[in-house]
Parts: C-alpha cells; structure tokens; sequence
C-alpha cells in the first residue's frame, strides 16, 4: 500500500498562499536541452502543455544545461487544466480500485490522493499552479527515453524515488536526474521520481517556506 511520502493533505492544506503573479512560460525557449514529450505515459488523448512558472521554467532550463552530453530533458506535463486533473484523479482510483476490490472506498481515495491530487481540495493540486512539472531523461541524439523504472513499470509500484529493486543503470539514471535539478532549488515529490516543483504547496512544506508562491490558476492563457 502506498505511504504518504510525509505530505498529507492535512499538512498541505495548512501551508498559506500568496500568489506571486508570475506568468506561465515554456522551459523549451529557455534551452535547446529541453524538449517536449510526444506523449504522455497515461493521458494520450488530453492536451497538455510543457509551460510552468517563469522560475520554474529557468529552474528547468538550468537544471537541463548541467546533464552530462548526449544527454537532454524531456518535459511530460506542465501546469494541468482543472479538466485534466480530474480525468487523472478518476483514472488513478479506478487503477486501485480494480486492482484491489477489498479496500473500502476510504482506504481507495486516500490511497489515490497520494499518487493524484484530488481536484477540488482546499489545497491546489500542483500541476494546477503551474509550479510543477514532471520531467525524465532523454537520449540526445535519438529521443528515446532513458530507463528510470526498471525492473518495474511506469506506475505507483516503483514511483518513489528511492525505491529499492532497481537495476543499476536505471538507479544511475535517476541520480543523474537528481543531480541536475536539485542544485537550481526545485524540489522532488519523493513518492514520485518524475515529479518536481517550486512555490506550490508541497515546495513549502518541503524547505519549510512560510508560505506558498504560486496558488491555483484559473484558464491561464496559454
């Protein structure tokens, strides 16, 4: 069974926030290190967009120059319309749903709102404020994803960061990805290794910050 990963609802919803204004910008004009998904391991048929936070967006463009060569940044998913994040909250608890048929559907949405933040909580979801973004690592010269996961799957079984099992080159790939963001100041959601952020309210709560910078965005002009 999934943990919390130490960022319950609870604790988030307590974080205040005070929206900086910052407008959305795209991290692939930033640096040609940075690239666009072409899909998506789940939501194949939604529109997404690689655009975050302008500091995010140099968070990234920063992080993406320091990957050793032959090495790029993919973007997955920027900032999430409210539309998306429900699909996704819907899909993670049918996926947990099917898979454990014994649970009662307390068990289910608390166990589903640690992979996917539920849309309408007093806390924003992250993706919703445009201060995260789940990123992985491409190869340079052909576009092909490096391995982040194996032995497992893209899903909750080897989600968390440190998750122990995997092969060598896929725990060297991840430190990689570590190493390169870390220093420009975003933050990892440990429970998922894809998954980054700065001023939304797990950030906060992650560096202790007095408050969040970045609240939930309303049809942002993208």
């Amino acid at each position: 069974m999934p943990r919390s990963f130490g960022e319950p609802l609870t604790k988030l919803r307590a974080v205040p926030i005070i929206d900086n204004g910052e407008p959305l910008v795209d991290p692939t004009t930033l640096s040609s290190r940075v690239v666009f998904a072409e899909h998506h391991p789940v939501m194949t048929h939604l529109t997404r967009t690689p655009k975050v936070r302008k500091r995010v967006a140099e968070m990234i463009a920063e992080s993406a120059d320091r990957l050793p060569d032959g090495i790029n940044m993919t973007i997955i998913e920027g900032f999430r319309p409210i539309e998306n994040q429900r699909w996704q909250h819907d899909y993670v608890l049918k996926q947990f749903a099917e898979k454990h048929p014994e649970w009662p559907k307390a068990v289910l949405h608390r166990q589903a709102n640690i992979l996917s933040a539920p849309p309408e909580d007093k806390c924003p979801p992250p993706h919703i404020t445009g201060g995260a973004i789940d990123v992985t690592l491409i190869d340079a010269a052909t576009g092909v994803w490096l391995d982040m996961s194996s032995p497992y799957e893209m899903g909750p079984d080897g989600a968390a960061t440190a998750v122990k099992g995997l092969t060598e080159q896929a725990a060297k790939n991840r430190q990689i990805l570590i190493d390169a963001l870390t220093p420009s100041g975003i933050t990892n959601y440990t429970g998922e290794w894809w998954h980054w952020s700065y001023g939304d309210s797990g950030w906060a709560l992650r560096v202790g910050a007095p408050h969040a910078l970045y609240g939930r965005l309303e049809n942002p002009n993208l």
